[in-house]
């Protein structure tokens, strides 16, 4: 493997790890684990996947080679839009950073089948039933409620080679071993759970770590020939477009609509302002953006300076009018 495929198959694997132990901890025991509670973030990723994908598709539907990056703007990046909440303190209320972190969450879930069914390769049935027997080791290994990660990671270790060369993207390695991690739902055996083991001893190497490091080596962008002009070709128009305008436009229309007819409850203590500025923020898409034009357009590279000029654009946009919406409104 080159460098860059260590970073984007190997290290995204970890990061993939690491989100799903999230996603699972939040069904069983966190946000999600409330049906009334989850409806409002499960709505308005929905609405901020959908909306960015249809806007790309309407700018970018004569060509179906740069059609084919649809799914980039529909991604939201968990640590960015969080660590940009986390700077206006007090003035956004708990209920809508858990109501940010969920449905970023979830929208990481949809990107993880988004990546499963669109963007893998020809599959290779004879390493589909070789990872379907590690599958069925870890799913063994579970049930016996084995509580050490070495034999986790053994199996994880051929679990991630066979799907590496089985045609299907190796992050999705990472997915499937992370939901065999035990994790009980009691209070007595949370010390004792191996999922929030490793979600705490991991988490600090990915946010510190491994994202600096993919952002490091994928984010650089070619300025030769460049103009103001090129934010007008279809694909960083259709990315910046979508992240900037679709992301808040799907997640505020559709939360607005289940609020408005009773299926969810809106956050305690917020108002539609500051509702609407974390909906702008999820615009953010810049790490999980990138990898997803990386899988999008891996034998069209020539259109990536475009996939990170939109990218960068419109997160940076998402960005400043969420954090100067939310800071200039009135602190209740």
């Amino acid at each position: 493997l080159t460098i860059l495929h260590w970073i984007n198959d190997v290290l995204m694997a970890i990061f993939f790890f690491l989100v799903t132990l999230e996603i699972k901890r939040e069904f069983i025991q966190g946000e999600l684990s409330n049906p009334k509670q989850a409806l409002l973030p499960i709505i308005g990723a929905v609405g901020g996947m959908l909306v960015p994908a249809l806007i790309y598709i309407g700018i970018n539907y004569k060509d179906p080679v740069t059609l084919n990056g649809w799914a980039i703007p529909s991604a939201t990046d968990i640590a960015f839009s969080l660590g940009v909440l986390s700077l206006l303190g007090k003035r956004v209320p708990l209920s809508l950073k858990v109501f940010l972190t969920a449905l970023a969450i979830i929208d990481d879930l949809g990107a993880i089948i988004i990546i499963a069914f669109f963007y893998s390769g020809e599959v290779q049935s004879m390493y589909l039933l070789l990872m379907l027997a590690c599958m069925l080791i870890l799913l063994i290994l579970n049930k016996l409620n084995i509580r050490n990660f070495i034999p986790y990671l053994l199996v994880g270790a051929f679990l991630w080679e066979f799907t590496h060369v089985s045609g299907i993207h190796a992050t999705i390695a990472g997915v499937l071993l992370a939901l065999t991690i035990p994790h009980k739902d009691n209070k007595k055996s949370h010390s004792n759970s191996l999922l929030l083991k490793l979600e705490h001893a991991i988490s600090p190497y990915v946010a510190f770590g491994i994202m600096p490091i993919f952002a490091f080596a994928n984010a650089g962008v070619s300025l030769t020939g460049m103009s103001l002009g090129t934010l007008l070709n279809p694909v960083p128009l259709g990315i910046l477009c979508g992240l900037f305008i679709g992301k808040q436009i799907g997640v505020f229309i559709f939360s607005y609509a289940a609020i408005k007819l009773k299926v969810a409850e809106m956050p305690n203590n917020s108002d539609w302002v500051t509702f609407y500025g974390v909906g702008v923020l999820t615009g953010i898409g810049f790490t999980m953006s990138l990898f997803v034009g990386n899988l999008a357009f891996v034998e069209n590279i020539q259109y990536m300076d475009g996939v990170k000029i939109g990218v960068l654009t419109g997160s940076l946009l998402s960005t400043l009018f969420g954090y100067f919406l939310i800071l200039l409104t009135p602190n209740k």
